[in-house]
Order: C-alpha cells, then structure tokens, then sequence
C-alpha cells in the first residue's frame, strides 16, 4: 500500500512596509509585530502535526515565519532558493494606493505580455522549480509531513498547475493569504487533493504589496 505524504505550502507572515514598496527579493524586509504573531500562531495550529521537515526561502520574512514552528518542533530549518520570490522587474518601486503602478505611464514596458508575464520570472519558471522543491521534500518527509514556507506568486503558480488552471491570473484572485497554508497530499508518488486554510486568518492589519 502506498504512503501518504503531506506537503503544506506556508505563506510568509505581514511584512513591515510602511512605505508601500514592492520589495519583491529585496534583502532587509522583516516580519511587522502582527506577522510575527501569524508565524507563533501558525506553530501553535500545526506544531502537533506529524511534521518531520521544515523548508524555506531564504528571504528574511520567510525565515521569520518558519522559525517558531521549527523551534516547536526541535528540527532546524532548511533554506532553499527554489522557494524564494518570484523575480520581478518593478522590485524597489513604491505601489502607492492599489494598483497605481499600472497606471504610471513609466511602468507601460513591463505590461506588454500578462500571460508571461513580461514583468518578471516566467510562470512555468516558477512551477518547475516549486516541482522540484515539492518533489525533494516529499521524498524527505515520505509518509510524514513536510512545511515549506515561501510567496504569494509562487504557492499559487504551483497550485495553478497541479489543478490544471491557466497560470496567468488576475493577482487580486489569488487565494492565498498572509500565513495561509496550501496543503498537498501525496498516496505515493500521486498528488490526491489540494487543501487551504487561514490558521492565522483575522490577524491581517491592512492592504498587503501585491505578490509579497
């Protein structure tokens, strides 16, 4: 009989961002003091889970949110570059209120193609490296759990692609919250359902940068 394997798929908690910059791979952007809380809230909802390994971005926010949970669970956290941001040609710029950035007669260039899109990182860039990083970490936990902790873009580009739903999306339908979990579960080798939950949900203060 086969095994089966979970892989829960952990979005960052609330970035400090006052300023409203799309930060994107940007080095220095930590989790706010309600993000943290999403992190130890998290811990708290699947801490008693049969998670055996812990993987995440090497962006600071995303180490952040991994790390009450690792602690809970006495294992160190493995960083991996697979689960980083998606790439994106507007990272640094300041978003203003909305989707402002649209409207700036400078940005034009980068929206030419939104099934690429022509912004940033390909779509089936980053469903092939989310693949194999899914892939490596159920064979780790195999019969087990296993946590990775990454991005907006990337959790629902793989989620996209494993439903078989076109990759280019309007961003704003994403069902992917700050501290959501996306939950793949394996028999064996075939992935047999896909799952969502908000453990943190209610802890959000306010309008988050579109694909943090």
């Amino acid at each position: 009989m086969a095994e089966t394997t979970v892989v829960h798929l952990l979005r960052h908690g609330e970035v400090h961002n006052p300023a409203g910059v799309l930060y994107g791979r940007l080095p220095g952007y930590h989790l706010s003091e309600t993000g943290h809380l999403m992190a130890e809230t998290v811990a708290k909802a699947v801490g008693g889970r049969d998670i055996v390994a812990v993987y995440s971005s090497p962006l600071e926010r995303a180490r952040e949110t991994a790390a009450p949970l690792a602690a809970k669970l006495g294992i160190d956290v493995v960083q991996d570059e697979r689960l980083i941001e998606a790439g994106n040609l507007l990272e640094g710029r300041v978003l203003g209120q909305g989707l402002a950035v649209l409207r700036n007669p400078r940005n034009y260039r980068y929206f030419w193609n939104p099934m690429r899109p022509s912004w940033g990182e390909p779509y089936p860039v980053i469903v092939r490296r989310m693949k194999s990083i899914i892939d490596e970490a159920r064979a780790a936990a195999r019969g087990h759990e296993a946590v990775l902790v990454s991005h907006q873009l990337p959790i629902w580009a793989i989620r996209s692609a494993a439903e078989g739903r076109r990759l280019w999306h309007d961003p704003r339908r994403r069902q992917c919250a700050l501290a959501s979990l996306t939950t793949l579960t394996f028999d064996g080798d075939r992935l047999v359902s896909i799952g969502y939950s908000e453990p943190a949900g209610g802890l959000e203060t306010g309008p988050t940068v579109p694909g943090a």
